[in-house]
C-alpha cells in the first residue's frame, strides 16, 4: 500500500453519517477485504487529511477509535498499522525471533546497542552462578518485525563456552542462532514476568505510558555450567508467551 494515496472513497459531505465514521467504515472494508494487511502500514496522518480534505481532528477521532477497537495499532514514533494478533512465544523450547517473523512473511532487523566484556556483579553473577568480577560477555539488542520494535534482548554469556562471541557479526545471525549452532543444552529454566517499564525503555519498544512489558529470563546449562542468561522484554501488546505439551497419563 503506498504512502502517498490512501485510496479511500471520496467522503459524501450531505450524509448523516458523521465524516468520522465514514472514514473508520471505510478503513474497516479495507482491512476486512485484505487490501489492508494485518501489519502493514497505513497512512499518516497528514496524508489523509490532505487526500480526503477533512479536519486533524476528524482523523485524529477516526484512528484513535479505531485503535480502541483493536483495528489498527498505533505505534509511537513510527506510525499506525492495521492491527495483527500478539506474538506468541514459546515457554518449553527456544525459539528465535527472527526465524519466527520471516515465517510469517515479515522483515526482520536487529540493532545492536551494546557489546563488550564485563565482570559480573551482584545479581548476574548469582545468576550466571559464577564469582563476582568474573568476565562474561554482555550483549543488547533491539529486534523489529517491519520496523515495529517487539523484543528487547538484553544477554549474558559465558566466554568458556562461546569464546568467539564478542567478534561475530551480529547483522547477519541473531545470538540465539549463534548460540543454538554451538551447543544442545543439558537444562533451560524460563521464568516469565510483568514490568512496568522506565521511560527508557517505553522509548526503545516504542510504547505508550502506563502499557506494561512481559518479560522473559531464560538460563541454559551445559555440563553444568551455565552457558547463558538472557532477559527478552516485548510490549505486551504485541506478544503473548505460553506452552503446549504432552502430558503422560
Amino acid at each position: 500500500m503506498s504512502q502517498q494515496s490512501t485510496n479511500l472513497k471520496a467522503l459524501p459531505r450531505n450524509s448523516a453519517v458523521p465524516l468520522y465514521q465514514q472514514i473508520q467504515d471505510s478503513i474497516i472494508h479495507k482491512i476486512r477485504s485484505g487490501e489492508w494487511a494485518k501489519g502493514e502500514k497505513v497512512p499518516s496522518e497528514n496524508t489523509l487529511v490532505e487526500d480526503l480534505g477533512v479536519s486533524r481532528m476528524t482523523i485524529n477521532r477516526a484512528l484513535r477509535e479505531l485503535t480502541q477497537q483493536g483495528y489498527l495499532e498505533r505505534v509511537h514514533g513510527v506510525g499506525t498499522f492495521v492491527a495483527e494478533p500478539p506474538r506468541h512465544a514459546s515457554l518449553i523450547e527456544i525459539q528465535d525471533i527472527a526465524d519466527e517473523i520471516r515465517a510469517q512473511g515479515k522483515v526482520h532487523r536487529a540493532d545492536l546497542w551494546h557489546l563488550q566484556a564485563e565482570q559480573a556483579l551482584g545479581e548476574v553473577a548469582q545468576r550466571m552462578e559464577v564469582t563476582v568480577g568474573t568476565t562474561l560477555f554482555h550483549i543488547v539488542m533491539l529486534h523489529f518485525q517491519n520496523d515495529v520494535p517487539i523484543q528487547l534482548e538484553d544477554r549474558w554469556v559465558n566466554p568458556q563456552l562461546a569464546p568467539e562471541f564478542l567478534t561475530t557479526d551480529f547483522s547477519t545471525i541473531t545470538p540465539t542462532q549463534y548460540l543454538m549452532e554451538l551447543y544442545r543444552p543439558d537444562e533451560m529454566e524460563h521464568i516469565v514476568r510483568a514490568v512496568m517499564p522506565v521511560e527508557e525503555l517505553r522509548e526503545m519498544l516504542a510504547i505508550p505510558v502506563g502499557e506494561p512489558c512481559l518479560r522473559l529470563s531464560r538460563r541454559t546449562w551445559k555440563n553444568a555450567a551455565v552457558v547463558t542468561l538472557a532477559d527478552f522484554t516485548y510490549p505486551s501488546t504485541r506478544y503473548d508467551l505460553g506452552a503446549r505439551y504432552a502430558t503422560n497419563n
